[in-house]
């Protein structure tokens, strides 16, 4: 098992590393919509998801991934009836390419923000 940890994306917030590789697949940690300085994007849906799409992208990068490369998301939201606005952000994204994806609806996130995303991706 290989930890993966980017200073492009922000420092895990427990005791807990960004992600790890194990047999060629990356398995990140919950990406919420915090800067790589560690600071809060406060604001809409999109502006958090945003945000998140781009820690994502910094930490597959870190691993030798990429969007196109993820097989597998798992996508928290604490509030379903943004589900429309983040599905289009979500979309935007990772274009044509289409992983597999679990979401659901929680009580409370982080930070309280509105969106945590993770995924599995092939490594190249």
């Amino acid at each position: 098992m290989k930890e993966v940890a980017t200073k492009n994306a922000p420092a895990a917030i427990g005791p807990y590393v960004q992600g790890v590789i194990v047999n060629n697949l990356f398995y990140s940690s919950g990406q919420i919509p915090l800067t790589a300085e560690g600071d809060l994007v406060e604001g809409s849906i999109t502006e958090q998801t945003n945000q998140v799409f781009e820690n994502l992208k910094a930490v597959l990068a870190e691993a030798g991934s990429s969007l196109d490369q993820v097989v597998k998301t798992m996508v928290f939201i604490s509030d379903m009836n943004e589900f429309g606005k983040l599905n289009e952000e979500y979309a935007r994204h990772f274009g044509a390419h289409k992983p597999a994806r679990s979401c659901v609806e929680v009580s409370r996130l982080p930070k309280d923000v509105k969106v945590e995303i993770e995924v599995i991706a092939l490594v190249k």
